[in-house]
């Protein structure tokens, strides 16, 4: 039986992002995944907000993906466009970057990091024991693991294995969405009618100006409602040239689909993301309508609080219990966007009430206050976590900061691509501070610029911060260090001074 600290089910971009979280930190990780390659029918999901364009710049690859895309100055909430530009963000934008190419991207990193692959294999099931997780997969093999990670989408098998409930909606509507070939051109853009609200572009655009402008030729990506809800199976080509029968008047002549499927506006979120040695992340953990293209986003992002925690507790630097904070922080995160996808969708039904909604929401929303906070949540950069009362800072995303250090300029980023913790003290003043131990960073350096949060604005610079691998801070000092033993012995391992 092979054998792995940690096991993986599903190579997507959730699966991928916390694989290379574990590879950084020196973890034997493996990634079960059902295609024999990374390739993927279609483009698929589109879109990296700027939180997770910061997470990636923490790592020192964001370069890439920013090479590969196309960036646009705002996010959108049901059809109202809003500003990014004055967001205190080395990326006040969102980047279009289509799916297949951002697995690739990702796959390349956590290819050069060792991560090993099972292909073309699922997990159809597992047993736990107090030493770790047997997981049984479709070859008739068997992998054993101290830990097995579900990243395996919304019909997550791990989590139906493991009995976590999937509490939440029905769906109320539906769509297919699609890459096929017509005979006749169909209008570009994003339609509302009394049938529905329905769009068609295409995979290849450029951005100018802050607009996107589609370009000649290729394949058409359509989304088209269905007059009656549909929840299960596959979606056939009959059933796409219906729905555009009933939704556009004419199917124009659609042809080849290179991916067809369906989305609906259920939203479901598991009702723990652990059970003692399994977890779940992305979809697997959350499910809702891709209004606001967070789901790809969200699940990133759940890769990078966990993949940290895993590690330290698999390396035997921080007990088993740190694994409860996974739930505690992001449980009311993924909860957060349920709500947004939810309003959002039914913010873009068609009906006389919700167009009056809709068109009186519109203005309020861009107004500077509403903007930067909704704006805030849909990007991610409003994140905050728990982690009690105090400065400004706490359990919020570290500003990205120009730094002087003995080293010479550095940005505060830079500090963590090898996904360690960093105990940053800035300015001339010395507090005294404990023996941090091997696996934290300790830095000191000089700040000039100001301190920014999105939402806040300036905040009073501290004189020292303790920032966890995901790039939140965990202790802020002023003047001190009060508080900060407990600190490192809550996020960075036993046995500190």
């Amino acid at each position: 039986m092979k054998g792995h600290a940690v096991v993986i089910a599903g190579g997507g971009p959730t699966g991928l992002m916390l694989a290379g979280e574990l590879a950084l930190a020196g973890v034997d990780v493996a990634i079960v995944e059902r295609r024999a390659n990374q390739d993927l029918a279609g483009a698929r999901a589109g879109g990296l907000h700027a939180r997770s364009l910061e997470v990636l710049d923490q790592r020192g690859i964001a370069g890439p993906f920013l090479a590969a895309g196309q960036t646009v100055p705002r996010c959108g909430f049901a059809q109202v466009r809003l500003d990014l530009g004055d967001m205190p963000t080395r990326h006040p934008y969102s980047l279009g970057l289509w799916q297949n190419r951002i697995e690739r991207l990702l796959a390349d990193w956590v290819e050069g990091l060792g991560v090993v692959f099972h292909r073309p294999l699922s997990v159809t099931g597992f047993t736990q024991d107090e030493a770790g997780v047997t997981v049984a997969t479709s070859d008739g093999a068997s992998l054993r693991a101290a830990y097995l990670v579900g990243c395996d989408g919304g019909r997550s098998t791990v989590r139906k294995l493991a009995g976590i409930a999937f509490a939440g909606s029905e769906a109320t509507a539906s769509h297919l969405i699609a890459e096929v070939e017509m005979r006749e051109a169909p209008p570009l853009g994003v339609h509302q009618t009394a049938r529905g609200t329905y769009s068609f572009g295409k995979r290849d655009y450029e951005v100018r100006d802050g607009e996107v402008v589609f370009k000649e030729g290729g394949p058409i990506r359509v989304m088209v409602p269905e007059a009656r809800v549909a929840s299960g199976g596959e979606p056939t080509l009959a059933e796409l040239r219906a729905a555009l029968v009933a939704a556009c008047g004419t199917d124009f002549g659609v042809h080849s689909p290179t991916w067809l499927s369906r989305f609906t506006d259920a939203a479901r979120q598991a009702t723990a993301y652990r059970d003692r040695r399994v977890l779940l992340a992305g979809d697997a953990a959350h499910v809702h309508s891709p209004v606001g293209g967070q789901g790809l986003n969200t699940g990133v992002q759940d890769a990078v609080n966990l993949g940290w925690k895993v590690a330290q507790v698999v390396k035997g630097i921080s007990p088993d219990s740190l694994l409860d904070s996974y739930q505690a922080e992001r449980h009311p995160v993924g909860a957060t966007v349920l709500r947004l996808a939810q309003a959002g969708a039914a913010l873009l039904r068609t009906d006389d009430a919700t167009a009056a909604l809709r068109d009186t929401l519109a203005p309020l929303l861009v107004m500077d206050g509403p903007r930067q906070r909704l704006a805030g949540e849909l990007s991610g950069l409003g994140i905050r976590y728990d982690f009690g009362d105090g400065h400004p800072l706490l359990g919020r995303r570290m500003p990205d900061l120009d730094l002087v250090t003995a080293d010479g300029p550095q940005r505060v980023y830079s500090l963590l691509h090898e996904a360690q913790a960093v105990l940053l003290e800035l300015g001339d003043a010395r507090i005294a501070t404990p023996p941090v131990g091997p696996w934290v960073k300790r830095v000191r350096a000089h700040c000039d610029g100001p301190w920014l949060l999105p939402e806040l604005g300036a905040v009073p610079p501290p004189t020292a911060v303790l920032i966890r691998p995901d790039g939140y801070v965990a202790w802020v000092g002023v003047g001190n260090a009060c508080g900060l033993n407990a600190a490192l012995r809550r996020w960075c391992g036993v046995g500190l001074a």
